[in-house]
C-alpha cells in the first residue's frame, strides 16, 4: 500500500472516531410488540416499606390498562402488564428487570418504583435497548443524560423533580415568612440527597446558612435525636426530606417536646396518608406538590368519575400515588399512540421527543420533551394540611 494511501486510511479512520458521538445511535428494542399486543413492565414496592406508595401506583396503573383495553387499545394493540414486587430492595429490582427483560420481553418499564432500587436496575435496561418512562422517583439521575452515552437517551421523567421542587417551595416559604434559621433532616439516600441538593442550592442562592443539617438511616422510626438537636439549633423552619412514616414520626417528636416550628415536606410527603393517619400530630404541615389531590366530595366530572371507578375496581379510596400511576400509562399510551400503526422503538422515541403535549384530566401541568430535555416539567405548588386535608396555598412557583 503506498504511503499516501495509508495515511488516507489512517486520517478517514481518525475523522471517523472523532464522528462518533454525533452519530452512535441509541439502540431501542421492539421486543414486546406484537400485531395484538404491547407488553410492558413495572416493579414497585408491593411488601416493603413504601407500598403505601407500591400498592395504589399499580392500582393505577391496572386501571389505566383496563380503561385503554376496553376503548380498543392502542392503534388496535392490547396492553398486557407484567408487575413484579421489589419490595424497596435494589437487589430485588435488578432481578426483577432482568426476568422482565429475558423473559417477558418487555417493550417499556413504566413507572417503576424507589430512587435506589431505579437506580441499581436501569442499566439492566438501558443495555437491552428498554425505554425507562415516568418512574416513581424525582431523582435527577432519572432524566438528566450525557449525550456521549446513546443508551442514556432512553430515560424520561413526568414527575417533579425533587431538586426543583425543593428550591421552589423552600424560595417561596422563606420569602413569604422571613425565617432565618431553616433547617433539613433528610433520609440518607438517593432521595434524601436530592432534597438535600435543593435545599443547599437555594440557600446559597438567597445567602442564608442552614442552622441544622441532619439525616436518618432509610427505614429508622426514632426520630427523637434528630428533632432534639435541630430544636437545640434554634431552627425556625424544618425541611423535611422524608416520606410518610418519617414525617408523622418527626412531626409528632416535635409536638412531645412542645416545639412549635414550621415543616416544609418535599413531594413525596404530599400524600392523603400523612393527614389520614397523622391526624393532630401534622396540622400545619406545608409541602412542595406537583397537582392539587382531588377529594370525592368536592371532585367534579371527569375527576368524580375515576375516583367513583377507582373505589369500585379497589374497594379503597383513590389517592395521589394511584393518579400518579395511572397517569404514567396514559402518558405512554398518548406517545404510543402518536407514534402510528406500525410502532417500534424508534418510532416511540421520536413520539416522545417531539414536544406534542400531554394533557391529563387532573389539571396537572402538561407533559411535554424535547431532543435534549426528558423532564416533562418544574412548576411547583405549595399545599397545606388543614383541618385534615391538603389545600392550595400557592400554584405556579419556579425558582
Amino acid at each position: 500500500m503506498s504511503k499516501s494511501l495509508k495515511a488516507l486510511g489512517l486520517a478517514v479512520s481518525a475523522l471517523a472516531l472523532t464522528c462518533l458521538p454525533a452519530t452512535a445511535q441509541t439502540k431501542v428494542t421492539n421486543e414486546g410488540i406484537s400485531p395484538t399486543e404491547i407488553v410492558i413492565g413495572t416493579h414497585q414496592d408491593l411488601s416493603g416499606p413504601i407500598k403505601v406508595w407500591g400498592v395504589p401506583v399499580s392500582n393505577g396503573m391496572k386501571m389505566a390498562v383496563e380503561e385503554i383495553n376496553a376503548s380498543g387499545g392502542i392503534n388496535g394493540r392490547k396492553m398486557k402488564m407484567i408487575l413484579e414486587d421489589n419490595g424497596y430492595d435494589p437487589k430485588k429490582a435488578v432481578l426483577a428487570s432482568q426476568k422482565m427483560v429475558e423473559r417477558d420481553k418487555i417493550f417499556a418499564m413504566i413507572g417503576p418504583m424507589g430512587s435506589p432500587t431505579v437506580l441499581a436496575a436501569q442499566d439492566v435496561l438501558f443495555d437491552a435497548g428498554v425505554l425507562q418512562l415516568f418512574p416513581l422517583t424525582a431523582a435527577e439521575f432519572t432524566f438528566k443524560f450525557d449525550p456521549s452515552k446513546p443508551q442514556e437517551r432512553l430515560k424520561f421523567n413526568n414527575l417533579l423533580p425533587y431538586v426543583e421542587s425543593t428550591r421552589a417551595a423552600l424560595k417561596y416559604m422563606m420569602d413569604w415568612k422571613n425565617f432565618k434559621k431553616p433547617c433539613i433532616m433528610h433520609q440518607d439516600d438517593e432521595y434524601g440527597k436530592n432534597v438535600l441538593d435543593g435545599f443547599t442550592q437555594q440557600l446559597t442562592a438567597m445567602k442564608v446558612q442552614p442552622a441544622s443539617v441532619t439525616s436518618y438511616k432509610r427505614g429508622a422510626s426514632d426520630f427523637s435525636a434528630q428533632v432534639a438537636k435541630m430544636k437545640a439549633d434554634g431552627c425556625d423552619l424544618v425541611v423535611l426530606g422524608t416520606v410518610i412514616r418519617e414525617t408523622i414520626g418527626a412531626m409528632s417528636e416535635a409536638k412531645k417536646l412542645g416545639w412549635d416550628v414550621t415543616f416544609l415536606g418535599a413531594t413525596p410527603t404530599n400524600v392523603l396518608e400523612v393527614p389520614a393517619l397523622g391526624k393532630e400530630a401534622v396540622e400545619g404541615l406545608y409541602a412542595a406538590s406537583g397537582f392539587e389531590i382531588p377529594y370525592e366530595d368536592t371532585a367534579k366530572g371527569k375527576v368524580k368519575d375515576w375516583l367513583t371507578n377507582y373505589k369500585k375496581m379497589f374497594n379503597s379510596d383513590a389517592n395521589t400515588q394511584a393518579i400518579i400511576g395511572y397517569n404514567a400509562v396514559m402518558t405512554f399510551a398518548f406517545y404510543a399512540q402518536k407514534a402510528g400503526k406500525d410502532l417500534s422503538g424508534q418510532k416511540m422515541l421520536d413520539a416522545l421527543e417531539s414536544g406534542d403535549k400531554f394533557l391529563d384530566i387532573f389539571n396537572s401541568p402538561p407533559t411535554k420533551f424535547s431532543k435534549t430535555d426528558h423532564l416533562a416539567n418544574t412548576i411547583t405548588q405549595v399545599q397545606q394540611v388543614k383541618g385534615g386535608r391538603w389545600v392550595l396555598v400557592k400554584d405556579n412557583l419556579m425558582f
